[in-house]
Order: structure tokens, then sequence, then C-alpha cells
């Protein structure tokens, strides 16, 4: 990575470990909704929500596991997390070999792998938190950033090509072969962890489970960046499914141009995350997290004024190109500064209270714009979310604030 910045074993073993999994995700993207289509002979509404319904009951399903990944060793949590996955994952070929997979089946592994897929997030911030002194989080995230821009742009062609090849059933294989993989790499990293302690009592409460959001909403820049990137998220990704619609129903682009559409501008947040260090040294890291931010609002109400043919694709191809940049410089300076601003102590619930509303929000977002699709047209219900989007940067934090003062958390060694 930029400046050979050295993070040591421990963390080599961590990046490598997610780089895995990232890649075994994108090898195995569109898997499912192939399998329901081309396996189970499911219809459009079953297809919409194995992607929906499986994303937003797997949210709600992982809302207790904040609380619960805050006091356990983080390790042992990623580890189980990518052993719960693969576990999941692995039932869907034994099914399909014994010739009894059903649709039930591909929504309820969905909707384990959606839960895993936060407690993993969550556990792996705190861990991330703990393993590295506060000046390298920044490279140690714009690291993950890159790699995940990376994976996205070989694992899709290549699980295309597996596909095309063995089925959609075999990129799932990769896919789960890769969480048994990252828990290996984990595993491998060794020195145990101190079991945190809760502090007032044994048993989780039922008002734990709102700990995270409360946390957020008590800091005024987390709770500005909170909403920001609720919002922000919610609104890019509720126009994927009508521009799909606009490229290929109304405008008639074959698939290879849809997919190279998408796929080459993933560079754009490769170079953004090598970046994003260089940046917040010269800068400032509120500096940088606002510009980009901001940045980032700018491009896709453009998308609302593609047209057929060359210029078309090149329009799409340049929004995405400039929007993913931004992105790739904003995603890892963001992570970065959550992570300044939450205690030790409270980490796993917050991250878990910001991937529950995200995802909540996305789908709550892509089915409201898809009736507004449906009622005005694709066209004017991008272009309305392009508009939106423009008023997003208003929610960033305005100042650069302190950052609270942090209590030693209690530990034991168990």
């Amino acid at each position: 990575m930029a400046s050979g910045h050295r993070l040591g074993r421990r963390f080599g073993w961590l990046w490598a470990a997610y780089g895995t999994s990232a890649l075994g995700t994108w090898l195995a993207f569109g898997a499912f909704p192939l399998i329901a289509v081309r396996v189970l002979h499911a219809g459009p509404a079953e297809v919409a929500a194995l992607a929906s319904v499986g994303a937003a009951v797997g949210a709600a399903v992982a809302v207790p596991l904040g609380p619960w990944v805050e006091f356990r060793r983080k390790r042992h949590v990623l580890i189980a997390m990518d052993l719960v996955r693969f576990g999941a994952l692995v039932t869907i070929p034994a099914a399909y070999a014994l010739g009894a997979l059903t649709f039930l089946q591909l929504l309820l592994v969905s909707v384990v792998v959606a839960a895993a897929d936060i407690g993993f997030r969550a556990a792996s911030g705190a861990f991330l938190k703990a393993l590295l002194p506060a000046e390298d989080l920044l490279a140690a995230n714009a690291r993950f950033e890159s790699t995940a821009w990376t994976t996205t742009i070989i694992g899709p062609p290549l699980g295309g090509a597996v596909i095309g090849v063995l089925g959609p059933v075999a990129t799932v294989v990769a896919d789960a072969v890769s969480y048994l993989l990252s828990a290996l790499g984990i595993r491998a990293m060794g020195e145990e962890e101190p079991r945190p302690e809760r502090p007032e009592a044994a048993r989780m409460r039922a008002g734990d489970l709102l700990g995270g959001w409360r946390y957020i909403l008590a800091d005024a820049a987390l709770r500005r960046l909170f909403f920001n990137t609720a919002l922000f998220n919610g609104l890019v990704m509720a126009t994927q499914p009508l521009l799909a619609v606009l490229m290929f129903d109304r405008l008639g682009f074959p698939a290879w141009q849809y997919g190279l559409a998408f796929a080459a501008p993933s560079i754009g947040g490769l170079l953004g995350s090598r970046l994003a260090r260089p940046l917040v040294t010269r800068f400032g890291q509120h500096r940088v997290l606002v510009a980009a931010g901001a940045l980032r609002a700018l491009w896709p109400v453009a998308l609302a004024f593609i047209g057929s043919g060359s210029g078309g694709l090149l329009l799409v191809m340049g929004v995405e190109l400039g929007l993913i940049f931004c992105c790739g410089v904003f995603n890892p300076v963001s992570a970065t500064y959550r992570l300044a601003r939450t205690a030790s102590d409270r980490v796993a619930r917050t991250l878990t209270a910001w991937a529950v509303t995200t995802k909540a929000s996305t789908a709550l977002l892509t089915a409201a714009w898809g009736v507004l699709g449906s009622l005005f047209g694709p066209r004017t219900a991008i272009g309305l979310a392009g508009v939106l989007l423009l008023a997003t940067p208003l929610l960033l934090p305005r100042r650069a604030a302190a950052l609270p003062i942090e209590r030693e958390p209690a530990a034991s060694r168990v």
C-alpha cells in the first residue's frame, strides 16, 4: 500500500482474512437470484423478496448482537461469525446435490448471512481499535477499502466465468470456503485478548439493545455522520434497480455494456482509498471528510440524463467513476473518524446500530423508489434521488469536534 506503512503481523492476518472473504462474496455476486430463477424457477416477486426481505430480516435479527459482541472476546466472535456464514452457505450445495433445495432455504440462509455480516463488522471494528494505535487506524481502513474495491473489480467477472462453466452453486461453494479460510486466518493471529467485563450486570437487559443508537444520538458529530451515511447509502442503492430498468428496457443497453458501466469505474475506489491517508496528512481529517462527503453527492443526479448509445454509456461510466472515487476517499476517513469518536467499550454496539440502520434504510428507500419509479417512470425517480442527495452534505459534521474523553474499560484475563 501507499508509503509502505507497516501495521504488524497480526493486522496482516486480519487483512488477509478480510480480502479472502471479500473475494468469495464477490465471486458469488448474483448467485442467489440465479439459483432462484434457474434452479427453483422463482418469479420476480420471489427474487425481489430474496434481495430485500433477507437483508431486512437479517438486520432485525442482528440487533441483539451489538451488546452480545461488546462483552465477548472479539477474535472469538470474528471466528464464530465466519463459521456461521460457512455453515449456512454450505447447506445450499448440500441440499442441491440431494435434490432438496427450496426457496425457503435460500431465504433463511440469506437472513443468517446478513445477520452474521453485521456481527462480524461490529466485532472487527472493536478488534481493530484495540489492535492498532489511533494514528494507524486510517492506514488500516484505507487498506480494507482498497481491498474491497479490488475484489469488486475482479470478483464478478471471475464469478461469471465460473457460473458459465460450473453453474451458480459452484460460486456459493467458493464463498463458503472463503469464510472458512478467513476463520483460519484470524485464528492464526494468536495472542489471546482479555475478556471484557460487563460493568453492572451479568445478563443483557432489554435497554442494552438500544445502547448503540443512544450513544450515536448523544454525540453531535456521530449523529450527523450517522444520518448522512444512512440517507446517502439508501438513496444511492435505491436507484440501482431503476437504473437497470432504464438502461435495459428503455435505452436498450446490452448486458455486457451494463456490466462494464459499473465494473470499470470501480478502479476509482481503489485510487481514492490509496489517496485517503496522504490527503488527511496534508489537509486534516475533518476537511477531507467534509470535502469528499460533499463531492460524492454531486454525481448521481446526472444519471437522470443518460441517453442511448456510446454517449450514454460514457456518461454512466464517468458518473460512476467520480462517485466511486469520492467514496473511496470518504469511506476509510469516515470509518476512522467514527472509531476515534467511539469509546472502546461501546464500539460493537455502535457499529451494530450503524449497520442495522443502514441496511434498514436501504431496504425502505429501495421499496419507496420502486413505487415512485412505477408511478412517474425510472428517469424521474432517479432524478429525484439525485436532487435529494445534493442536500446530504448538510448533515456532515460542521466542525472538527474535540474527541470525547475515554475511560479505561474494565477487563480481566480469564
